[in-house]
C-alpha cells in the first residue's frame, strides 16, 4: 500500500496523527466531502484510521472505475475490511473469478425464481405488518430491520417467521454486521469481531447441514436455489462456496432494504400529498393478488423508491484498490492505492439534479429524466460488473411493502423529521418514531 510520501503530489487537507480525518468524515461525511471537493478538486487524499485513500469524485470517475475496461480496480482490495466475516462473497471477487461466480448466482435470480420469492414474501409481509402497533408510536427503523430479517429467513432461507432457529439466525446475522463495521479487526473475546466470527461459524454450520436435503429436494427459497444453481456450462458451487456466497448476500439484502424503506417512510410521512398519491396508486390495483402485472403498474412508488435511494443511498461510498499505476485528471496514482468513489455526494450534485436536496420523485418522469443527465448520475446500486445483482428483487420487495401497508394504514411522524447518520451504514438518528393509523 503506497505511503503518504508516494501520494505527496495528491492534494488534501492536513491530517491528525493516527486518526487522520476519521472523526471529521464520520461526523459529517457528505458535508466534509463537499468541502474538500470545493477546496481541492475532484481528486484528493484523506486518511482514515491510518490508511491513506485517494478520493475520485463525480460521475465521470464512477464510470471509469466501475466499468473498469482495463481491469485496473480491485473490489476485493477495496472491501478488505469485510474479509474476516464475509470471505469468498461475490462482492470480494474480481475479474474472471467474479464473472464465473456471478453467472452461477444469476441462476438464483432468474424470472421463475423471483416469482416464487414474491409468492413466499406476499403472505409473510402481511403477517409481519399485522403485528405492528396501531395508533401508538414505535421505532420504525428497529421494526423494519426485524421485518427484513424475518422476511430474509422466510424468502432466503426457507425458515418459519418465528421459532428458535430463526431467532438464532437473525442474531448471528446482526453480530456479523456489527463485526464488519467494528474498528477492532481481531476476534478479541467479547468484542464485536469476536461475536461476529462466532456468528459466522454458527450460520455456516447451520446451513451446511441443510445443503444435502436442499440439493435433493429443492425448494422455492433462495438458499435452495443457490444449492441447485448452475451456469450455462453446468458449473455449480461446492458447499463452502454456497455458504460464503449466501452469508454475504443475506447481509446485503437485509441492511440496504431496511435503509431504503426507512427513507421512504420518512418521506411519505413528511409529504402527505405523496403518501396519498401512492395510496391512490395502490387502490387502483384493486383487492386482488399483488402479482407481476399489478406491481409493474406501481410506477409512482418506483419513483419514490428511486428518489429515496438518491437522497440516502445505502452504500454512499464505494471502495476500490488500484491493481496497477494509472492516470486520472492530471494525477499519477500508484498501484496498491486505496480509492473511494462518492455516489452519495454525486447524486446530490446540482450538476445533474435541480434543487438536489429536495424530495421530488417526479424528477424521474420521462419528460424530466434527470437521472439520465449522465449514465452514472444515479448509482445507488453501483455499476459495471459489480452492479447489485439483487436490484430487481429489492424493487419487488419495496413495492410489496408499500402496497401491503397502504392498503390498510397511513403513516405519520411521531417526532420531528430525523437527521441521517450517513456512515458506516445510513440510519435515522433516533430510530424514526412513527404512528400508523388504520383507514
Amino acid at each position: 500500500m503506497p505511503t503518504k510520501a508516494a501520494l505527496a503530489h495528491i492534494p488534501g487537507p492536513p491530517a491528525l496523527p493516527v486518526i487522520g480525518h476519521t472523526l471529521t468524515i464520520v461526523r459529517d461525511s457528505y458535508g466534509t466531502q463537499q468541502d474538500y471537493i470545493a477546496r481541492y478538486g475532484s481528486v484528493y487524499k484523506t486518511n482514515m484510521l491510518g490508511v491513506w485513500r485517494v478520493n475520485l469524485c463525480g460521475a465521470d470517475a464512477m464510470e471509469m472505475v466501475l466499468l473498469d475496461r482495463a481491469e485496473l480496480f480491485s473490489s476485493e482490495g477495496g472491501w478488505d475490511a469485510l474479509k474476516r466475516i464475509y470471505p469468498g462473497g461475490l462482492l470480494l471477487q474480481d475479474f474472471d473469478h467474479h464473472r464465473a461466480n456471478r453467472r452461477i448466482m444469476q441462476a438464483a435470480f432468474r424470472a421463475s425464481a423471483i416469482r416464487d420469492y414474491r409468492l413466499r414474501m406476499t403472505g409473510a409481509m402481511a403477517d409481519l405488518l399485522a403485528g405492528w402497533p396501531d395508533g401508538e408510536p414505535f421505532c420504525f427503523y428497529k421494526a423494519i430491520k426485524d421485518l427484513t430479517l424475518r422476511l430474509g429467513g422466510a424468502v432466503f432461507m426457507g425458515l418459519p417467521l418465528d421459532g428458535a432457529l430463526a431467532g438464532k439466525v437473525n442474531r448471528a446475522i446482526q453480530d456479523e454486521i456489527r463485526a464488519s463495521l467494528s474498528v477492532i479487526r481481531r476476534p478479541i473475546p467479547l468484542t464485536p469481531m469476536w461475536r461476529g466470527v462466532r456468528g459466522r461459524h454458527f450460520l455456516r454450520e447451520t446451513f451446511r447441514k441443510l445443503i444435502p436435503e436442499r440439493r435433493a429436494n429443492g425448494g422455492d427459497d433462495f438458499f435452495s436455489q443457490m444449492c441447485l444453481a448452475k451456469d450455462e456450462d453446468g458449473q455449480g458451487w461446492t458447499e463452502d462456496q454456497i455458504l460464503d456466497q449466501f452469508n454475504l448476500l443475506i447481509m446485503a439484502a437485509h441492511d440496504t432494504t431496511a435503509t431504503a424503506l426507512s427513507v421512504m417512510i420518512e418521506a411519505l410521512a413528511s409529504h402527505p400529498r405523496w403518501q396519498e398519491r401512492l395510496a391512490d396508486e395502490v387502490a387502483g390495483l384493486g383487492d386482488g393478488p399483488l402479482d407481476e402485472e399489478s406491481l409493474a403498474k406501481m410506477t409512482q412508488t418506483q419513483n419514490v423508491f428511486r428518489e429515496a435511494l438518491r437522497l440516502v443511498p445505502p452504500v454512499p461510498f464505494i471502495p476500490r484498490q488500484a491493481t496497477r499505476d494509472f492516470h486520472w485528471r492530471g494525477y499519477d496514482i500508484p498501484a496498491g492505492t486505496s480509492l473511494a468513489l462518492n455516489p452519495g455526494v454525486t447524486m446530490l450534485s446540482p450538476q445533474y439534479y435541480t434543487n438536489p436536496t429536495a424530495f421530488d420523485p417526479d424528477r424521474f418522469l420521462p419528460d424530466r429524466a434527470e437521472d439520465k443527465n449522465h449514465r452514472f448520475a444515479w448509482t445507488p446500486f453501483g455499476g459495471g460488473a459489480h452492479k447489485c445483482i439483487g436490484m430487481h428483487f429489492s424493487t419487488l420487495q419495496v413495492k410489496l411493502f408499500v402496497a401491503t401497508l397502504l392498503r390498510k394504514r397511513r403513516v405519520q411522524l411521531a417526532a420531528a423529521a430525523p437527521e441521517w447518520q450517513r456512515m458506516p451504514i445510513p440510519k435515522p438518528k433516533g430510530g424514526l418514531p412513527v404512528i400508523l393509523q388504520s383507514i
